[in-house]
């Protein structure tokens, strides 16, 4: 479980980046989840959009997200999802590193 602090950290490192998967009409599909979860693997934090244009709402879709792939769920902004889950290859840890 991340404290204010740590929150505030993903935050601020999340800021910088841009969305890498986006969430449209289709939904939540296995392959988006797993194209996530792949990507929490290997960045340990992720930006999500969900477009205008898909019947999720932000808040629930990043919940989903985060129950289907063991993260956490560090920020629900407007229609952005941040999300973060520490990698389980040491070589990889980056961001968890600032924690």
């Amino acid at each position: 479980m991340l404290n204010s602090k740590q929150r505030a950290i993903l935050k601020s490192v999340a800021s910088k980046m841009d969305a890498i998967f986006q969430i449209g009409k289709g939904g939540l599909g296995d392959a988006a989840v797993k194209s996530i979860a792949d990507a929490l693997e290997a960045r340990e934090l992720v930006k999500i959009s969900v477009l205008d244009n898909s019947d999720e709402d932000a808040r629930e879709a990043g919940e989903a997200i985060a129950a289907r792939t063991g993260s956490e769920v560090v920020a629900v902004i407007g229609r952005k999802i941040i999300l973060y889950k520490e990698s389980t290859r040491a070589d990889r840890r980056n961001i968890s590193t600032l924690l």
